[in-house]
């Protein structure tokens, strides 16, 4: 009977802390999206990270060009459906903006396995973090968080979980004809 007793403490006192970690991590505040006394937004962290080819790909690459960031993970659930909805977003709009989806910390074999199952590898662009410094410089901490950058490479909308494919729509349509009530956003 001790053993039962014990077990059950510890699994008490193990779905305490969890829930207290939880607790813990909503309660931080959310980096939203808004403009200084000049009206100007604050700039998207610079990135250096590689694709499934070993390429460099940097936030430099894109400027000029209005851009969707995802950062997403195998461990994921919510992350292969959005993934695939970016993909048809991209698909349908074609170059007018650019989507990339930035792996958190797996490796190349696991994060393309898993895009190749899904079916997005090729129709975005990956790349892999191995060290999770992007998801940590938009202060991520939900799954998945996108923002958008405008032509500036500003951040002007940051979204904190998954996105139905008609939000991707309205968000990118937003960002490819902005509109200044409509920008400056967080969810």
């Amino acid at each position: 009977m001790s053993r039962v007793v014990i077990g059950v403490i510890v699994a008490l006192a193990a779905i305490g802390l969890v829930s207290y970690g939880l607790v813990a991590r909503r309660a931080r505040p959310e980096p939203v999206p808004t403009p200084s006394a000049s009206g100007e937004f604050r700039p998207a962290p610079d990135f250096a990270l590689e694709d499934y080819n070993g390429n460099t790909i940097t936030l430099a690459k894109f400027r000029g060009q209005p851009l969707v960031v995802n950062t997403w993970a195998t461990w994921c659930p919510f992350c292969w459906k959005e993934l695939l909805d970016f993909a048809q977003v991209q698909g349908e709009l074609g170059d007018q903006f650019v989507i990339v989806a930035i792996n958190r910390a797996e490796s190349l074999a696991v994060a393309k396995q898993f895009s190749d199952q899904v079916g997005f590898t090729g129709r975005l662009i990956l790349l892999l973090d191995p060290s999770d410094s992007f998801y940590q410089a938009i202060g991520g901490f939900s799954m998945p968080e996108t923002i958008l950058v405008d032509r500036e490479g500003k951040i002007v909308f940051h979204k904190r979980g998954p996105m139905k494919v008609d939000e991707i729509r309205e968000r990118v349509t937003e960002i490819l004809n902005p509109k200044p009530e409509t920008l400056n956003k967080s969810q």
